[in-house]
């Protein structure tokens, strides 16, 4: 396994924001279950989205890759499918999207992962299709589906994980009966579902927010734009975001502002943090200030953790991060992560709160280290930014796991001046 040095340098300059992989995996299924064949632009290489474009391509789907675009020839639901198996890699948003949408489609799938997949919270998706009339032989992948899905009422917590109800609502539109999505708890990532309504509403799909979720009718036929493009992300811009505000300045190309991402509330952050942000046609750009702590509430943004973490590990006193118990449920126990690379770095952190959900960061001035990734993207991008403005040297292993998200991550982190070099 290969492991980088990374020796102090300011980033400074311009990158172009990543392909959004939230965005493209709903893409993806649409385009996947349209009536005529779609390109989705701007899909990036991410092991998640190869994830994604193998399990529909083991649906029926034809996903043929054309440099950074996905042209997708529709699932024919007339050709008989018989027990795919679906590899989901270790991608949480495939695995969660694809069950409910195999068992619209087929009486038995076999869905199949690595990594920490296997640990990934899916009882209650499961429990809830059980009820309509799709048994599973595990809790946990690998996954035999038996039974194709039936309309009814859905009931299942939303503060578990978001991607529960967009696999649902990517699902129910294909059976033949109505169906309704009722959420027993408040919904957590909210704006990851407001993202996958607005691709179903942009592929003809009909959707009604009630009260406490959603009614779907059903017999509904997709019919997605022949043509659309992947956003550019807000989750992996925020680690350059984040640079610019401990050294900066670092300018981000190709955000959309008005994203349904909540990460997008990121520069709002990084100004509470005392950074300069400004919006323009030429990209978000922040430049470092006297940056100082602060609270703030995660339960929306569980991603941005870890590149607001490595802000805070330079700001003046402490920064109190709340509802921060889903992090445990991701590729790490990212809470437990960002407390040991912050350690190693020479920063002091607790976590706090009646249900050790809440993270306190005391911030200092970073000392180079010997930073252990976990085998988690996001927190081998965190690790980086931390080593570019600490003192002296730090070497982190894994580096090629930012591969799930981000395969250009530390090219980019070069070109913005960056020294991380393979040892």
């Amino acid at each position: 396994m290969k492991k980088i040095i990374i020796t102090p340098a300011k980033l400074h300059g311009r990158a172009a924001a990543p392909p959004s992989k939230s965005h493209t995996h709903r893409l993806l299924a649409a385009a996947a279950l349209s009536d005529a064949p779609c390109r989705v632009e701007n899909a990036g290489t991410s092991a998640d989205i190869e994830a994604t474009a193998a399990c529909l391509r083991a649906l029926g789907a034809e996903v043929r890759r054309e440099g950074n675009d996905l042209l997708v020839t529709p699932i024919r639901t007339d050709n008989g499918l018989k027990h795919p198996e679906m590899d989901c890699g270790e991608s949480g948003t495939t695995l969660r999207f694809m069950a409910p949408l195999a068992a619209a489609l087929c009486n038995e799938v076999t869905l199949t992962g690595r990594g920490r997949l296997s640990e990934r919270p899916m009882e209650e998706l499961l429990r809830a299709m059980a009820d309509h009339g799709t048994t599973a032989s595990s809790g946990h992948v690998p996954i035999t589906l038996r039974g194709r899905l039936r309309p009814g009422l859905f009931e299942l917590p939303g503060n578990v994980s978001s991607q529960y109800v967009s696999g649902l609502l990517f699902a129910l539109p294909l059976l033949e009966g109505a169906s309704e999505i009722r959420l027993t708890t408040a919904l957590s990532s909210s704006g990851y579902v407001a993202m996958t309504l607005d691709v179903l509403k942009r592929s003809g799909i009909t959707i009604e927010e009630t009260e406490c979720g959603y009614r779907v009718p059903g017999g509904q036929r997709y019919h997605a734009p022949a043509l659309t493009r992947a956003e550019g992300d807000w989750s992996g811009s925020a680690f350059w975001l984040a640079a610019g505000a401990i050294c900066g300045p670092v300018t981000v190309t190709g955000l959309n502002p008005a994203s349904l991402h909540r990460d997008r509330v990121v520069t709002d952050l990084l100004r509470r943090f005392g950074a300069e942000v400004r919006t323009g046609q030429d990209g978000v750009t922040v430049s470092g200030g006297s940056l100082r702590g602060i609270t703030a509430d995660l339960d929306q943004i569980p991603d941005l953790a870890l590149p607001l973490a490595a802000a805070a590990a330079f700001a003046e006193g402490e920064t109190v991060f709340r509802n921060c118990g889903r992090l445990r449920l991701k590729e790490s126990d990212r809470l437990e992560a960002i407390r040991k690379v912050l350690a190693g770095f020479g920063i002091r952190t607790e976590v706090t709160g009646s249900r050790s959900d809440e993270l306190r960061i005391f911030g200092g001035r970073p000392k180079g280290c010997g930073a252990e990734s976990f085998h988690d993207h996001r927190v081998a991008m965190m690790a980086a930014i931390l080593a570019s403005g600490a003192e002296g040297p730090t070497v982190t292993d894994d580096p090629q796991c930012v591969a799930k998200s981000y395969p250009g991550f530390f090219d980019d982190f070069r070109a913005l001046g960056g020294a991380a070099d393979e040892i």
